[in-house]
Parts: structure tokens; sequence; C-alpha cells
């Protein structure tokens, strides 16, 4: 989750890059025609998925980026900063999305100044500056 447009083409179409996405994350040919359906659903881009993504907003490629992201079940899940993409109704879903994600991960390592989202989705803190650690604790859930 550091970088959820990472490898997506311009050029290509929004299917083609879900395809991409998926073919560079492991995804079989069944797994790949799953994971169209549920992204091009999520995303609610209609149309516009058959569309070069360079003619997307930026905020209708977060819904493609994010939605292939949080498609793929993951032991553990690294983050910079909780992620929030969309309009108000739109971010709803992919914050409900997300949480069930985190939640089935079995680690989740997120960095963050966000301290109530720390003490929320966190059972252990470190705290780093400049690279090291100068303290950490455990917080009781």
């Amino acid at each position: 989750m550091l970088s959820i447009t990472l490898g997506m083409e311009g050029d290509a179409t929004g299917i083609e890059n879900i395809y991409l996405r998926g073919t560079l994350i492991g995804l079989n040919k069944h797994e790949l025609k799953r994971l169209v359906e549920e992204v091009t659903e999520f995303s609610e881009l209609g149309n516009y998925i058959h569309m070069p993504m360079r003619t997307y907003s930026t905020g209708m490629m977060m819904r493609i980026a994010f939605g292939i992201s949080t498609s793929i079940t993951a032991d553990i899940v690294l983050m910079d900063e909780w992620l929030s993409v969309g309009d108000t109704d739109f971010a709803e879903k992919a914050e409900l999305r997300l949480q069930k994600l985190v939640d089935q991960a079995k680690i989740l390592v997120i960095a963050s100044h966000n301290s109530g989202l720390i003490e929320k989705m966190c059972n252990r803190v470190m705290h780093l500056e400049h690279g090291k650690i100068v303290s950490h604790h455990t917080i009781n859930t």
C-alpha cells in the first residue's frame, strides 16, 4: 500500500491496467477475470473504465488503483498513512474496504503522525526520529 499506482500505464485503459497490475502481482487467468469484475464494479467508473487512464482525473485513477490494491488478501500490510480516496460516498465505501483488508492481515505496519489512528489500529508503537527508535511501547487493547 506504499505506492498504489505503481506499474500503471497512462496510455492503457482502466481494464488493461487492472490486467497489468494483476499480472504483476502473480494472479492467474481465473483470478485476473475476478479482479477485473471486482475493481470495475468497485470503482464505479462505468464506461470510463475502457478509456486511457491519461484521460482520468486523479480521483478516477485512485479509484482503480485503490480497488486493485485492496482486492488482494495479504498477511502483511505496509502503509504510509491511512488511505482516503474519492468523494464522501466513495470514501466511506473505501474506508470499509481498507478496514476489511487490515482486519484480514496478520501484521499491519503503518507510518503515521496521527496518534489517534495509531492507538486505534496498533498494539505496538515505535516512535522514530531521524531513523532511530526513541521510544516504544505496547498499547493495551
